[in-house]
């Protein structure tokens, strides 16, 4: 069955998923700030509307959205990774609040999109408390290169993807140092039970975070230096400033913010998140790379 689908976001994983869903022979247009076509007319009778924009573009684009009818059949993807720094919710949360009529689908995975433009084959999740939604969504994208596997936790898939790009900025930060194999798989393996014990505080389920929205993505953000989240890391093992980094890098760095509402909602319930408390601190330059290793490996002893 051929669907219409409407991209919000111009950017590198938009128009990756368009592409996509154009080899696959739907029919596909794009809306972003400089488009000259109304948005009124760009979702006119579009069974998906899939979000692409950065964290910070959610807000702006739900209120443009907000002006013009969308029937209650309409599928509404996410696939924004990162954490609201105004109410801590996650995109798929404010999109259910300022929709709550129509299924939101979450889309999230390891997806390095440089790879998928390559022809690379990736697999991704898409998740939704309505199953026939994420469906749809899977039979749109699925292709012999881009596996597409359902999942109906949409908190723990979305922050699955969310949380691992604090880690990344972590793994960078031990890749730019040198450190070695033993010492990245140390923090690799410490960093999935940081992200379970957020989630499941937050209300996700625990197995979500084993698979491909989980696991899978941490493993990719955070062994590739296509990882935006990865390069900043690097750059600040590398002596670099924050500000130098930024500066180069094209696109946007979720982590950066993830960390900073991450670690308002730590304090706030009182999560241990020793890693996440760390890249925090370099964020702001208020350590060095050097000390925040250090303090990593002087914390108490106990049981794994």
């Amino acid at each position: 069955m051929i669907s219409s689908i409407t991209i919000l976001g111009s950017g590198v994983w938009g128009s990756t998923l368009g592409a996509i869903a154009k080899t696959n022979g739907h029919e596909v247009n794009f809306y972003y700030r400089r488009t000259q076509a109304s948005l009124a007319s760009l979702i006119r009778n579009r069974l998906v509307i899939l979000s692409a924009v950065s964290m910070k573009g959610v807000r702006p684009t739900l209120a443009k959205l907000q002006t013009v009818t969308i029937p209650e059949q309409v599928i509404l993807v996410t696939a924004t990774k990162g954490l609201d720094p105004a109410t801590n919710l996650t995109p798929s949360q404010i999109w259910q609040k300022a929709f709550p009529h129509n299924p939101v689908v979450v889309l999230s995975g390891p997806n390095l999109s440089q790879e998928i433009r390559q022809q690379l084959p990736a697999a991704t999740t898409v998740a939704s408390q309505n199953f026939k939604a994420a469906q749809t969504i899977q039979e749109i994208f699925s292709s012999d290169l881009f596996r597409v596997y359902l999942n109906v936790d949409p908190l723990g898939t979305e922050l699955g993807g969310t949380l691992k790009n604090i880690m990344a900025i972590a793994a960078g930060v031990c890749d730019g140092m040198k450190l070695g194999t033993n010492a990245k798989a140390a923090l690799l393996t410490r960093a999935l039970p940081e992200m379970i014990r957020v989630g499941t505080y937050l209300g996700a389920k625990k197995e979500t975070f084993f698979g491909l929205s989980g696991l899978g993505d941490l493993i990719a953000t955070c062994d590739s230096p296509l990882s935006r989240n990865y390069q900043i890391g690097y750059g600040l093992a590398e002596g670099k400033t924050l500000g130098e980094i930024l500066a180069k890098l094209e696109g946007t760095a979720e982590g950066i913010n993830t960390t900073e509402v991450l670690i308002k909602i730590a304090n706030q319930e009182e999560i241990p998140i020793p890693i996440t408390r760390q890249v925090d601190q370099l964020l702001q330059g208020k350590i060095t790379p050097e000390a925040a290793v250090k303090a990593l490996m002087e914390r108490d002893l106990k049981t794994e």
